[in-house]
């Protein structure tokens, strides 16, 4: 088996491993891992040989655009005091502690390695968390925590493991010089982030065609990031800052062909890079395991000691961190996402996973300095950072769902219901607004007005069924029911029709142009 083949390998486990995981209900990242230390048992599969420079630049600009894809500009900024708690004090503290613990711990590690080392295992992961909050049911504002944590974190830590590598590769390091560099290069991000944005949402207006413009969408991420790394920005925070300038501006109301492809191809484009990255955990552990076989017992100890503090400063921090949160809430009365009692903080804390991120920055790690002598302690630094992942996705990504059952911690489905009520209500008189617009500009007849009328009404019904009286919501389940039945036999209709259209495609003579031209209508058509 060569390179290439071993990639395909964990392409089909990325997507074996979604259904497996919901059959017996574990996350696909944790099965993923799993997989990648299975396949590194076995002989014939080649050691994984990625250069380390194309390690970032590969898996983290598609990563992030996904994850911005399922948030919004507005619950960052609701969330902001949370957010900074936990994903830019969390992240200097937790790189502080580690990197203080393995100076002390592994003899001979720079100081400038083991804040690296710190830097890499600081932030947790949101797509492992979310992973295991999606299927747990938890609530959403737990949710909306871990995912604006996991994309700020990233960029934090990131900034200071490059800062970290600069100094252990140079061989210097000046605190007043990377103070500067790190204000330098988020301003150089924010700046290509939303030139590249506004590029873009002007290309897609240009594009008009969904194809080419999810086709764009896929070149933006790369283009913002090596973009800003080249300025000497952060790569991350550009891509963060291009993909919610898009996720905001670039897709209108009525884009519907665009947003629904655009949620398949990304949701594929996520489901793939996530089951590599995770792949490539248990696939370089073994490289790990391999290169220090001689000092496994002092290893395992180094490892142990750095995924003791990885822990219990997530929960020492998350303590006070979710009263002052909270207090701060009730004295404010602002609108934000915050745990509301100890269970949640909890979950919370034993939700911190570390994956995608630690693994691309693990695999990152230059294997020379600038002087030519080999990276100092690379392959402990290596072994320890995995040991940190396997050990906080296996460990925690298996338990966590016992933890949330015993603890009760629930998703509040009242309040959920409550708001799409609310949305389903605001869509249906924003229709009949529309309506009476149209009717006040063009002459209607009576019959086509009253079943406008009852349509703009159904929007709202099928969003909630509960806005309406007992007694409405018979009449208008009759008229549901009625209508399922027009559209099952509309349905057959079409399907009879595409049936047609593709054993015409096989007749002598015939053009696959236009038949797939034809075969296209009638698929739209479907979905409408």
């Amino acid at each position: 088996m060569d390179q290439l083949a071993l990639l395909f390998v964990l392409l089909l486990g990325a997507l074996l491993s979604v259904p497996l995981g919901d059959r017996v209900r574990l996350p696909a990242p944790v099965l993923m891992t799993v997989f990648g230390i299975v396949l590194a048992l076995l002989d014939f599969v080649p050691d994984v040989d990625i250069p380390p420079e194309l390690i970032l630049p590969t898996l983290l600009p598609p990563l992030l655009y996904a994850a911005v894809r399922r948030t919004s500009w507005r619950q960052f900024a609701a969330n902001r005091r949370p957010i900074f708690l936990l994903a830019v004090a969390l992240v200097f503290v937790t790189m502080a502690c580690v990197a203080s613990v393995a100076h002390a711990i592994v003899p001979g590690l720079p100081v400038a390695a083991a804040f690296a080392l710190g830097a890499l295992v600081a932030p947790p992961d949101p797509v492992a968390a979310t992973a295991v909050a999606g299927q747990l049911g938890l609530p959403r504002r737990l949710v909306s925590i871990l995912e604006g944590e996991g994309l700020f974190n990233d960029v934090t830590a990131i900034v200071l493991y490059h800062v970290a590598i600069a100094a252990a590769v140079g061989g210097s390091f000046s605190p007043w010089r990377a103070g500067l560099d790190l204000v330098l290069s988020a301003v150089v991000a924010v700046a290509v982030g939303l030139a590249l944005g506004w590029g873009a949402y002007k290309l897609i207006d240009l594009l008009e065609d969904a194809t080419l413009q999810i086709g764009l969408t896929l070149l933006v991420p790369y283009v913002s990031y090596v973009l800003a790394e080249e300025l000497h920005g952060s790569g991350v925070l550009a891509v963060l800052t291009t993909a919610m300038f898009i996720a905001e501006y670039a897709v209108g109301a009525d884009d519907v062909m665009t947003r629904l492809t655009g949620q398949t191809v990304w949701g594929v484009v996520d489901t793939l890079v996530t089951g590599v990255a995770f792949g490539l955990i248990g696939l370089e552990l073994s490289n790990a395991i391999r290169t220090t076989s001689a000092r496994w017992a002092e290893l395992l100890g180094w490892t142990a000691a750095v995924v003791g503090v990885v822990v219990l400063v997530r929960l020492v921090w998350l303590l006070p961190a979710t009263w002052l949160t909270r207090w701060l809430h009730a004295k404010h009365d602002q609108d934000e996402d915050i745990p509301m009692t100890w269970r949640e903080t909890v979950v919370m804390w034993w939700a911190g996973m570390r994956g995608v991120a630690s693994v691309a920055l693990a695999l990152a790690i230059p294997l020379r300095t600038d002087d030519g002598s080999p990276f100092p302690h690379r392959d402990e630094v290596v072994f320890i950072a995995f040991g940190v992942i396997i050990a906080t996705l296996l460990v925690q990504g298996l338990t966590l769902p016992w933890l949330v059952g015993r603890l009760g911690v629930r998703a509040d489905t009242e309040r959920e219901k409550e708001y799409e009520k609310q949305l389903a209500v605001r869509a249906a008189r924003a229709a009949r607004l529309r309506l009476r617009e149209i009717e006040a500009v063009e002459d209607l007849p009576e019959e086509l007005a009253e079943q406008m009328l009852r349509r703009a009404f159904d929007i709202g019904y099928r969003i909630s069924p509960d806005i309406v009286d007992e007694e409405r919501h018979e009449a208008q389940e009759q008229r549901s029911r009625r209508l399922r039945r027009v559209r099952r036999i509309q349905g057959e209709m079409l399907s009879a029709a595409r049936h047609e259209v593709l054993a015409a495609r096989s007749e002598p003579g015939a053009d696959p142009e236009i038949v797939d031209r034809v075969l296209r209508h009638l698929d739209v058509r479907s979905l409408r």
